[in-house]
């Protein structure tokens, strides 16, 4: 098995590459989506827990690598994408399945970020630059930083989406 493991900070279009992965029929797993259900199923929200207080926690009890661990349940095919890896105990978890691991990291400016994280108006949208720059501290703290440093392939996502698109599904192919 291929993964291609795709992270970057938040806003950085992590989620515009992986259109090229699902344009391409290639199948994926958000490790967001995966923290957001079992965020769900925890009833955190009745106690006033936040998604990124919540998934904090289970890498405190549960292990670093807890989200890839949980995602690779989901995993199958010669070729699958991971969305959103977030430290390289989670790497570990995936090179563990003796897969091969290709690791994509997507980098957007701070400012650009920022400006893409309002307009979307997800519910964990900063509501300010303080609450922007107190995110990107704890996603560098589940070290996000060094998978990017160790990243395969870096793509930058500062042009139009549609010249993106056009640059992830040339490097999806150059990877497959």
């Amino acid at each position: 098995m291929r993964l291609i493991v795709v992270t970057g900070m938040p806003g950085a279009g992590k989620e515009e590459f992986l259109s090229a992965g699902i344009d391409a029929g290639v199948p994926f797993v958000r490790m967001g989506d995966v923290v957001r259900e079992f965020y769900a199923a925890s009833g955190s929200a009745e106690k006033g827990i936040t998604v990124g207080q919540f998934a904090d926690g289970e890498r405190k009890s549960e292990g670093t690598d807890i989200w890839a661990r949980r995602a690779i349940e989901r995993m199958y095919g010669d070729v699958f994408i991971v969305d959103g890896c977030r430290s390289m105990a989670e790497i570990g978890s995936f090179r563990s399945l003796g897969a091969d691991v290709r690791i994509v990291a997507v980098h957007a400016s701070p400012s650009v970020r920022y400006d893409r994280l309002v307009k979307r108006a997800r519910e964990d949208a900063p509501h300010n630059r303080e609450e922007f720059d107190a995110r990107d501290a704890r996603e560098l703290s589940w070290g996000v930083g060094e998978v990017i440093a160790l990243c395969d392939h870096m793509t930058v996502n500062m042009s139009s989406i549609e010249e993106f698109h056009e640059e992830s599904a040339a490097l999806l192919r150059s990877l497959k």
